[in-house]
This record gives structure tokens, sequence and C-alpha cells, in this order.
């Protein structure tokens, strides 16, 4: 790796008024063929249909953003006017997905002096789109972000999530071998019709059904008491409280939390302490990935990046749908119990009002028919910032929000965050899936407050991804916050 790499996630400033694009990669035997493309992204976070390079499009139409035929894409930074707040450098695999290719990369070099100005490895394997990086706006200076976005439904998955509805150019035609000519012949005579074929067709086997695997015994839950902790800014006295846990999980939380560690101190922000607020969207899209485990995986691993950063303080933690809905806070000593009683989606109302309370409930549990199954972010936003003001903490306050989009009340939810700009507080947004994350995905760079407070990242699947690179992703610009929030006096 040299001085130029940057990890997925991370980003670094541009000083060259122009700046030169190019993915490379290691062709495989049977490998896709690769388009390479620019979008033209503006304030509003949308694409405009005359905003896309590449292709059959060498150019835009103010000509500061230049495709050319070798696939390199030219940007001239200083040419950009206000309309075009990004540019998204992307690729598309026209006949295979990008895990037929090796060693996949985005380089940039300055477009005058040829200098390495950034390099991005970019891991891939089912994707046929990928926005590999993306040059914006951040104080009225160009920075460049390694990206890594891809998506398995090409390039109208990767345009619609930026609002763009320029259709896919035809693919790149299959290069032919010229037809060998032959000798002029004589005229024959012509020849009689030939016979009807008789077609046989070849059924094939009927396919078995799949066995349904033996239904798991509901586990037994014997609820652990947790020791009391102490204030926000006071982390409790007592042992190591992942002593008590099962042994793999143990080993797991062990090396997450030093993956954690790693990934501040490669971000500069080794030693820094913060209390951790964690959220979890649990609007009905949301149910498979409860079924499947995700929402569990996560939680385990946020309770890592809890434990590294709040010195064994509680989590508070919320779920939401229609209506907000505080959880117990979760600690190390009682993740097990809090995973099979909390992290549950279940007995949903979907006509009418919803039933009166569950009855039977185990200590702590929310009743899910009262949550609801609409997209409310705005209210469990507010509920949050409700709490850091009554609790506050000696620190700063890292909120992890969990959602598969659906959002819709954008002017709402802008309008909380836009408020929280003065509070101690971050808002690291993680997309779980493809689905329209609206303000969410376009908060990260919209003008007109004096620090960013939002970050954003979306996955196709969590669950594959490692936790070297989840904490890279969902680490990268906290730190950016806290020297922008502390020389702001937001942050004492």
């Amino acid at each position: 790796m040299t001085a130029n790499s940057l990890a997925k996630g991370a980003n670094s400033p541009v000083a060259a008024d122009s700046v030169l694009a190019v993915f490379g990669w290691t062709a495989r035997p049977g490998g896709p063929r690769v388009r390479v493309w620019a979008l033209l992204v503006g304030p509003d976070g949308r694409v405009g249909a005359d905003a896309v390079v590449g292709g059959p499009r060498p150019s835009h139409a103010s000509e500061p953003v230049r495709g050319h035929p070798d696939g390199r894409i030219e940007v001239h930074l200083a040419a950009l006017g206000a309309a075009v707040d990004r540019v998204l450098l992307c690729a598309t695999a026209e006949d295979g997905t990008f895990g037929g290719l090796a060693d996949l990369r985005l380089s940039l070099t300055d477009g005058r002096s040829g200098a390495a100005v950034a390099e991005f490895a970019i891991a891939a394997t089912r994707e046929t789109a990928i926005v590999g990086g993306e040059l914006y706006r951040r104080a009225g200076q160009w920075r460049f972000r390694a990206v890594g976005q891809g998506y398995a439904t090409g390039w109208a998955g990767l345009t619609a999530a930026f609002g763009a509805t320029e259709p896919l150019p035809p693919p790149l035609p299959t290069p032919q071998a010229p037809p060998t000519p032959t000798p002029a012949a004589p005229p024959a005579p012509p020849a009689p019709p030939p016979p009807t074929p008789t077609v046989q067709l070849r059924m094939p086997p009927p396919a078995t059904p799949p066995v349904p695997p033996p239904a798991t015994p509901t586990p037994t839950v014997q609820l652990r008491m947790p020791p009391t902790a102490g204030a926000y800014g006071t982390p409790p006295t007592a042992a190591p409280e992942e002593d008590v846990l099962p042994v793999d999980m143990r080993k797991r939380m062990s090396l997450r939390k030093q993956q954690v560690a790693v990934s501040l101190a490669k971000h500069g922000a080794a030693g820094v302490s913060a209390r951790v607020v964690l959220v979890l969207d649990a609007s009905g899209s949301m149910a498979p990935l409860y079924w499947q485990g995700t929402v569990t995986g996560v939680v385990e691993r946020m309770a890592a990046v809890a434990a590294q950063l709040g010195q064994g303080r509680p989590m508070p933690a919320w779920t939401f749908a229609t209506h907000p809905a505080r959880l117990p806070d979760l600690t190390l000593a009682g993740l097990p119990e809090w995973l099979a009683r909390h992290v549950r989606v279940g007995e949903i109302s979907l006509f009418g009002r919803p039933r009166k309370p569950r009855r039977g409930l185990l200590p702590g549990q929310v009743d899910m028919r009262m949550v609801g199954v609409q997209n409310e972010e705005q209210r469990v936003i507010a509920e949050v910032r409700a709490h850091v003001r009554a609790q506050p903490a000696d620190g700063p306050t890292l909120v992890l929000f969990f959602s598969d989009g659906g959002v819709y009340r954008n002017a709402e939810i802008e309008g909380q965050l836009r408020e929280a700009v003065e509070e101690p507080v971050f808002w690291q947004f993680v997309g779980l899936g493809q689905a329209d994350y609206g303000v969410l995905e376009r908060f990260d760079t919209l003008p007109g407050r004096r620090v960013d407070n939002v970050g954003f990242f979306a996955v196709d699947d969590i669950a594959v991804l490692s936790d070297a690179e989840l904490y890279d992703r969902l680490l990268s610009e906290f730190p950016l916050w806290l020297a922008a929030a502390q020389r702001a006096g937001i942050l004492r």
C-alpha cells in the first residue's frame, strides 16, 4: 500500500485544478467487459438526464468533465459550477459481474503533472455496477472519497439511487472476425426445399422441493441483571464484562474491540471516549433482516464499538417504525439475554389500530404491535435528541442508526438534524440494502451547517462485510466531526 492508498470510506483533499480518474483491473478468462462513467450530482442529490459522461457520451455539455475512448475520465474541478456538487466515478460490467475481474482499483492523478493523488483497491463479487469514488465539495475545497458501493441491479439500480432516469445505452458490440473471401462458383440449380425437421422435446427432470430444516427449539432465557453503571461520564469499576460471556462470543468481542481501536487510530482518534447510542429500524420491510439473524449480528458488532468507545458504560438503545420505543440499555454482561429478548420485529397488526398490548411480555420487552410498521425516522431522532439533552455526557455522543430505507419524511428529518448541529452528537446512518434513503444519503453534502454532523453509507449485505471494513466505514467521519466540533466550541 502506498502513501496515496485509501481504505474504503476514507477521504483526502484534492489540491489539483484538474484530475484524471482511471479504473484498472486484471482480466480473467470469461471476465466481463467494463464501461466507465461519471455522474454529475447537483446540490439536491440528484443526477439529471444530461449529467452522464462516458460510453457514447464523450463529454458533458459544459465540458469540465470529459470521457476518453480508453475509459479515462477527466475532471476540471476549477471549471465546475455551483450546479455540480459531486462527481461520481462509476463503472458497469456489460456481460458478467465484477467478481470476474482481479485487482479492481480506481486511481486518481493530477491532470497536469500526472502525480498520484489517490488510489483505492475495490472489493467486488456479484456487483454489475459500482461507484468507485466521488469528488465532492467541503468548505469550498474539493475532496476525494473512496466509496466502493456496488449494485447487483446494474446501471438501473445505480442511477435510480441518485434520481436519474437515463436508460443504459446499448451493450458494447462483440468483436467478430471478418469473413474469409471464397472464389466465385458457377450458379447451381435450385435445390429442393428441405424436409420439415421433427422436433423432439426433452423435458427436464422435475425439481426436488427443498427439505425445510428442523425447527429450532425456543431457548429458555434466564435474565442476568448487569451491574449498576455510573453516570455517562463515569465508567463502572467492575471487572471486564466480557468475562461472563459465552466463550465464542467473548473471543469475537475481544477481537472486535481490538479492530475498533485499530480503526479509530487509523483515522486519528486513538483513545477517544464517547457515549454510543444504538437505533434499530423495525418497519415492516425490515422483517426478513430480523428473521435471517442479520440484525442480531449487527447488534453484537455494535456492542464492541460501545465497549471500546464507551469504556464499559451502557449503550442506550431505541427501536422505531411508526413510533419510537426505548429499549433497555445494553451492556456486555447482558448481551446474550438482550439479543434474545429485544432484537425482534414481531406481533405487528397490519390492519387498523394496533391490538391491545400483548400479555406475557418479559421484563423490559417492547410490544412491537404498538410500534407500527411505517418509517418515521424524525420521531426517533427527536426522542434521542431529548434524551441526550436530559442526560448529558462528559464527552461526545455517537449515534449508530440502522435502516433499510423507505425514507419519505425528508423535510422533517432534515429539520431535526439541522437543529442538532449545535449539539455534541454525531449521527452515523447505515443503510441495509439499496432502498430509498432520501435526505439521509444527501445530508453529508448539504450546505448551511457550521459542522457536518451526519455520516451515511449503505451496504448490500452487511453480514458479509468484514469487521475491519465495517468499522473503518463506520468510524471514518466521526473523527472529522470531533475536530470540527471542538474548533466550533460545540465540544469542550
